[in-house]
């Protein structure tokens, strides 16, 4: 069912709109129209915009988590380096022209107060975000509370970046965790 082309066309259209003009403003017609589908045979594939969205975000997490996953097992790093190719990597993504920021951070500022689905998605996302985190500094061989600050300055600079428009906040983000794992006395 997951490999189905209908449904993959469907996704894309969501995650296209959902991601560049807000899931609020977004309706079930327009995704019909994007993707090219009767609206009968939309909801055929999802009952309802909210299962629509649950999907979109876990889809999107998996996608997003695992090209960070790949790009920073294949640096061919230091385990300290590895952790600072995470920013290497947001510098990347937020050079992308739809650059609209986390679609997580975005979602849960739409929906978090009405959708606990949203909330969850956003939670889960994050949360496995900073265990991929921990474990790279850990492997750098730095104590667990810095990289919880290490997670809190990629956050921090997803968001700057959304807002600001400036790719740069990776860079910055990528100098204030090199300090703080020096000063952990890593790599």
């Amino acid at each position: 069912m997951h490999d189905d082309p209908i449904r993959t066309r469907i996704l894309d259209a969501a995650e296209q709109l959902f991601y560049s003009q807000g899931i609020q403003t977004v309706g079930m017609d327009a995704v019909r129209t994007a993707a090219g589908v009767t609206l009968r045979r939309l909801y055929q594939q999802f009952p309802s915009k909210g299962v629509l969205v649950e999907e979109y975000l876990r889809r999107r997490d998996a996608r997003w988590r695992g090209e960070l996953e790949e790009y920073v097992e294949a640096a061919d790093a230091s385990a300290r380096e590895r952790v600072l190719a995470v920013f290497d990597w947001l510098h990347i993504w937020f050079e992308q022209p739809d650059f609209r920021g986390c679609a997580f951070i975005n979602s849960f500022g739409e929906l978090g107060a009405t959708s606990p689905e949203v909330t969850e998605a956003a939670r889960h996302h994050k949360e496995r975000f900073r265990h991929f985190v921990v474990d790279l500094v850990r492997r750098a061989g730095a104590p667990s509370e810095v990289a919880d600050h290490v997670v809190l300055l990629a956050e921090g600079a997803m968001t700057t970046a959304a807002i600001s428009g400036d790719p740069q906040s990776a860079a910055r983000g990528r100098a204030a965790a090199a300090v703080l794992l020096q000063s952990a006395r890593v790599g």
